[in-house]
């Protein structure tokens, strides 16, 4: 016998979602509810699919997953990374349908109420306009993996793209911007991707720079130093170029040192040449040696 009451508003075990439910976008959860998804899903237990399963189930990959362990509230920031990273596609009824499918019936039992009456207050208020059309924007929204970056075409159909992504630090961005002066403003002519530069604010960090160096830039140049060690945005940006191309067999990745250093040169790196802007004998040709090698294909 369905123990479900007859009326009751959640739904059976394995049932679909209220079509109103699967169409409302995530954003409709408030603090509270999501504070309580992390209380939830945040601590690691063998018994029990945490926020990492969950990530897994929404397509997260390996490094990714480990970038938001570092987080000190990985389901908030997976919560805040979803709807970026897949627009139109992070509903409040796919969480609940993959927090079912997981098996965690207790935040469905303990949340499901409070979730339907966020749903509710947000419907409501897209009923209600905050804005006449009169006033309104007349550019249309674009999608948000196509506005990143400050050349971007505002209607989202030609995306910019770049020679090179470049990984560094913010104590480094002299280096940088020397590097813009000879590889952008030189004969060399090449479309640098630096982030404090091109890149437009609101949106993840860790969305933008994984689909910029992914989709976006052909090369990815890592200023090497000990400030670098120290980034965990370096890090990040690093293992996930190298996972684009094992073995450096497309040659993706350049490091380069540009001063002395006192902690050891990254081990993940070693077996991949290095352009060494500290050697007297070779800095004659460093910016050359540099640029021919981000205009190759």
């Amino acid at each position: 016998m369905d123990p479900t009451p007859a009326g009751s508003g959640s739904p059976k075990p394995g049932a679909p979602e209220p079509p109103e439910l699967e169409a409302v976008p995530l954003v409709a959860l408030n603090l509270s509810v999501r504070r309580r998804l992390g209380l939830y899903l945040n601590p690691r237990a063998s018994v029990a699919a945490d926020w990492a399963v969950l990530a897994e189930e929404l397509g997260y990959e390996y490094l990714e997953i480990k970038s938001l362990e570092a987080q000190p509230d990985p389901t908030a920031r997976l919560l805040d990374d979803w709807p970026a990273r897949c627009p139109g596609g992070a509903t409040v009824g796919r969480l609940l349908a993959l927090l079912r499918a997981l098996g965690r019936h207790d935040i469905l039992a303990d949340l499901g109420g409070r979730i339907e009456e966020d749903c509710k207050k947000y419907l409501q208020r897209k009923e209600q306009p905050v804005q006449v059309p009169a006033v309104d924007s007349s550019i249309p929204k674009t999608l948000e993996m196509s506005g990143l970056t400050t050349r971007d075409d505002p209607y989202g159909n030609t995306p910019e793209l770049f020679d090179a992504f470049i990984c560094y630090c913010q104590k480094d961005i002299q280096f940088v911007q020397e590097m813009i002066r000879e590889l952008e403003q030189t004969e060399f002519k090449l479309k640098l991707c630096v982030f404090d530069r091109d890149v437009l604010p609101g949106s993840c960090v860790w969305s933008i720079t994984s689909q910029l160096i992914e989709k976006r830039c052909r090369k990815m140049v890592v200023v090497i130093s000990d400030d670098y060690l120290e980034s965990n945005a370096c890090d990040f940006q690093t293992k996930f170029a190298l996972s684009l191309s094992p073995g450096a067999r497309q040659k993706r990745l350049i490091p380069v040192k540009y001063k002395t250093m006192k902690n050891a040169f990254p081990s993940i790196l070693r077996f991949i040449t290095v352009c060494d802007y500290t050697n007297p004998c070779t800095k004659k040709w460093f910016w050359t040696r540099l640029a021919k090698s981000l205009l190759l294909p």
